[in-house]
């Protein structure tokens, strides 16, 4: 229970740091609503639940292992950051409090959520390295690993959720055009650092 506890711990701060899911999170959450935001952290969480079985599985070790891999999906995953930062840089706001089009589908937002997170390397290595710190040798390798990824892919959509009602109290004071013109830009831009700062990194 101890070591469950520090994992909990460490987990909901990782969680925490600002990365493209939270800015996703945040972003959805002020311009499209908290249903469809909600849509985008369901995604996110399933991502994560995906990755963090693959980690658990040979795949996981082969994958933070080899170079060629981890360049692949590591490109892959800079090219869509980079689109979807271009995408909200040149989206067009209204006065509407809620702006989400008809193309802002539920399964879309979905699917941004589970791409964003899919297609961050740095998660199966995250995972392969943590995972066996807190994994009793005495007791069933599969059963431990299994309440890791769902705890893990639970405390996302609880701490994605406070920070979507915190962004859609917030959304008042940037109901105008002029405000939300303003938060595409800054999403966008930190959604492309982003994809450089992916694409340039290494292991």
């Amino acid at each position: 229970m101890e070591n469950y506890i520090l994992y909990v711990s460490l987990a909901a701060a990782t969680i925490c740091l600002p990365g493209p899911a939270v800015m996703l999170t945040l972003n959805n959450s002020v311009q499209k609503g908290r249903k469809k935001a909600l849509c985008g952290i369901l995604g996110i969480a399933t991502a994560i639940l995906c990755i963090s079985a693959i980690s658990a599985t040979g795949l996981g070790i082969v994958l933070a292992q080899s170079a060629f891999a981890f360049s692949v999906i590591k490109f892959v995953g800079a090219v869509y950051l980079l689109y979807l930062g271009i995408r909200m840089w040149r989206s067009k706001v209204s006065d509407e409090v809620d702006i989400g089009s008809a193309s802002d589908s539920i399964f879309r937002c979905f699917a941004e959520g589970f791409l964003v997170s899919i297609s961050n390397p740095k998660a199966i290595v995250f995972f392969v390295s943590v995972f066996p710190q807190f994994i009793d040798a005495s007791k069933n390798h599969t059963s431990q690993l299994f309440v890791m990824a769902v705890t893990f892919s639970c405390l996302v959509v609880l701490i994605h959720s406070i920070y979507s009602l915190i962004a859609h109290r917030a959304k008042v004071k940037l109901a105008s055009a002029k405000n939300k013109h303003r938060l595409n830009k800054v999403s966008g831009g930190v959604f492309v650092g982003f994809a450089v700062g992916l694409a340039s990194s290494s292991k």
